[in-house]
This record gives C-alpha cells, sequence and structure tokens, in this order.
C-alpha cells in the first residue's frame, strides 16, 4: 500500500486503485493500513468505501462518483436531486446534518462526519467515524424490534411534515421499479411449474405469478400513504448495535416515502440474501410491524394501525415484485447469480431458504390487493 502525509493509494477490488486526497487528522500522519469493506459494487455511485488505519486512529472512507457514460446495471445514477439513486444525496444529508438530526432521541444514530471534500476530479469523499459494535445481520429477534419501535419513533414527527429540501429522494419506490432490479426479470409463465419449485405452495405460486404483471396496482396502494422521513434502505448491513445505540449507516435513498416503507424494507432485506435463518421469518415480521406501530403511537402518531399494515403489505409487496420470478429465473437456468452479500452454495439451497419469505410476500401481495 502507497501512502504518504496527504493521502494514501485504495484498492478499488477490481485490479485498479484511486489515490484520496487527504487523510484526516485524527488518523495520524501516514496510514497503516486500507480495507476495502463489502458493498453493493452494483451501484455505480459508491466508487468504494474503506476502512483506513493510521498511527492515530482509524476511520471510514466512503467516496462517491458523478454519473459515467455507458454504465450497465441496475443501480444507475443520476446529477438530478429528484432520482432515486442521485450520487451526492448520501454527502449532503451528512454535511447539512440531516442524518445525525433525523432521528435524534429515538435511540437511533449514526457514524459522525469528519470531513467531506469535492475532489477536483469531481470525486466527492467523505470520512465518517469508524463505529464498532454488533452488525444488524447477528441481531436476535427482540433486538430488531426494539429498533421498528424506535424507527416508528422518529418517523412519527415527520408524518405530513417531510422538509422540501430538493436533494431528498420523491417517489423512491416507483423510480426503483423503474430502473432497478426488475430489469433482471425475465420470466416465462411454465417458470412456475419448475419441478425444483413445486414444493412452494400453489396458492404462493399464483399470487406471486399475479404480483409481477400487477405491481403498478400494488404500487398504488403504497402510493396513496400518508408519508414520512424515510431512511429507504434499512437492513441488517446497515446496521449496528453500539453500546445498546442502534446505529444506522448509508443514507443514499433518504427522502420522502410511506410510513411503514422502511420497515416492509428491513424484514425483507434481513433473509432476501440468506444471511439471516429464513426459519425467523414469520417472527421477525410480526414483531417487528408491531414494534413499530408502537412507536408510532409513542412518537404521537395517531393514525389507523390497519392502515400502516395494509401499507407495509403494499410496500414490501412492490419492492419486491421482481424478487420471487428473478429468483425463479436462476433457478431454470441454474444460476447462483453474483453479489457482496449472497453465500448460497447451490439451487436447491435457495429455493429452500426463501420459501418462507415468498409465502409472507404472497401473504403481503393478498392484503394489498384488497385494498387496492
Amino acid at each position: 500500500m502507497e501512502n504518504d502525509a496527504d493521502g494514501v493509494l485504495l484498492d478499488l477490488g477490481d485490479g485498479t486503485t484511486v489515490r484520496c486526497s487527504r487523510l484526516p487528522d485524527r488518523l495520524g500522519r501516514g496510514a497503516v493500513s486500507a480495507e476495502l469493506l463489502r458493498h453493493n459494487k452494483g451501484n455505480a455511485a459508491t466508487l468504494g468505501i474503506w476502512r483506513v488505519r493510521g498511527p492515530l486512529g482509524s476511520a471510514v472512507l466512503k467516496i462517491s462518483s458523478p454519473p459515467v457514460d455507458g454504465h450497465v446495471g441496475f443501480w444507475p445514477t443520476s446529477d438530478d436531486p429528484s432520482h432515486w439513486n442521485y450520487w451526492r444525496r448520501e454527502a449532503l444529508a451528512y454535511t447539512s446534518g440531516l442524518t445525525a438530526t433525523a432521528y435524534a432521541g429515538t435511540g437511533i444514530t449514526t457514524a459522525d462526519l469528519l470531513e467531506s471534500t469535492v475532489r477536483p476530479d469531481g470525486l466527492v469523499e467523505f470520512w465518517l467515524a469508524d463505529v464498532s459494535g454488533t452488525d444488524g445481520f447477528s441481531w436476535s429477534v427482540p433486538r430488531i424490534a426494539r429498533f421498528a419501535y424506535e424507527l416508528g419513533t422518529g418517523q412519527a414527527r415527520w408524518v405530513g411534515r417531510v422538509p422540501g429540501t430538493d436533494w431528498l429522494s420523491r417517489q423512491w419506490l416507483a423510480q426503483y421499479l423503474v430502473e432497478g432490479p426488475s430489469l433482471s426479470v425475465r420470466i416465462q409463465d411454465n417458470f412456475w411449474d419448475h419441478p425444483r419449485v413445486t414444493g412452494w405452495r400453489a396458492s404462493v405460486r399464483e399470487r406471486l405469478g399475479w404480483l409481477w404483471p400487477n405491481r403498478e396496482r400494488i404500487l398504488a396502494v403504497a402510493r396513496a400513504a400518508p408519508r414520512t422521513l424515510c431512511h429507504l434502505d434499512v437492513w441488517p448491513a446497515n446496521l449496528l448495535d453500539s453500546e445498546g445505540k442502534s446505529v444506522l449507516l448509508d443514507w443514499s435513498f433518504v427522502g420522502e416515502g410511506a410510513v411503514g416503507e422502511d420497515v416492509s424494507n428491513l424484514i425483507v432485506d434481513s433473509f432476501a440474501d440468506g444471511l439471516m435463518d429464513p426459519r425467523l421469518v414469520a417472527e421477525v415480521a410480526e414483531t417487528a410491524v408491531d414494534g413499530y406501530l408502537i412507536g408510532l403511537r409513542d412518537g404521537g402518531w395517531s393514525g389507523s394501525p390497519d392502515q400502516v399494515r395494509t401499507t407495509i403489505a403494499a410496500c414490501g409487496a412492490a419492492k419486491y415484485s421482481w424478487l420471487p420470478p428473478a429468483i425463479l429465473g436462476r433457478v431454470v437456468s441454474d444460476d447462483l447469480g453474483t453479489s457482496s452479500y449472497n453465500r448460497d452454495t447451490s439451487i436447491d439451497e435457495v429455493v429452500q431458504r426463501v420459501a418462507g419469505l415468498f409465502e409472507l410476500l404472497a401473504e403481503w401481495t393478498t392484503v394489498a390487493d384488497a385494498a387496492g
């Protein structure tokens, strides 16, 4: 690793490197090591994330990258502040102080911003305090429920009064469904009768088969719900328990969303990559929703709990409408796919572990359809 007093050469994980512009004073003079951290490498907004250690301590560096012509993938970026994946949003969320104040006083915190720099080459790099703690994938069900309660308390204060800040995302879910991973779906009707998935209940296969072509109907239910300030990427990879505090990271999508949208994401994304015990799906769903509803109440919101439950179902079913057919396509083609998080070793393992999650999505589809 090459380094000097003003920077360090960072490995991008693909055989190329980038040099950061300078090191924070708290690291000391020169860097000792730089570790590339796991992240979604398909998202063009993030050039890389590293834990950098110096003689006096460590910090986390994230470098954001402007749109690049010819990007291929399901996570395109934009210079438009209203775009669902606006490339500068997270840096602005930190430098504006939003990350520190959005859910302040609820038990939810985030990493402190140390420095932020717009580089001469147009990249934006920002340094965050290196927070240690227990990652969200290791949380117990009650700990997840407690976070959901904190989230409900924090979001209650924003219902109907999301800031008008121009770089906050708007209608994020609708944009995501047009430009995001849903583009990976290549489905044929007979896929649902593939021998590998005949163990899934016929009613589940029927509902999920219905969901994909009718996702706009379910999305409409989600869009009609009351709005609040959402993080929009709440999942265990972005959570730490640090001395009892819930640390929420990665604010790239923050903006206006439905009351309940974040908790639906938390439930599904806890299991979508096989990093939590799939047998816990139903228990996590029940306790997280209950905790969130109590948090909303204690935060001062007096709306309908039944409406929130319906919204959670609609947001979850709409956002992940692409997941069952995408998985099914991989099952038919015997393709494990590629992911920075996926630990599956066989297609049969995938089929088995997603069964409970797909039962939940089918149930949510029925609930949201009835409200549409």
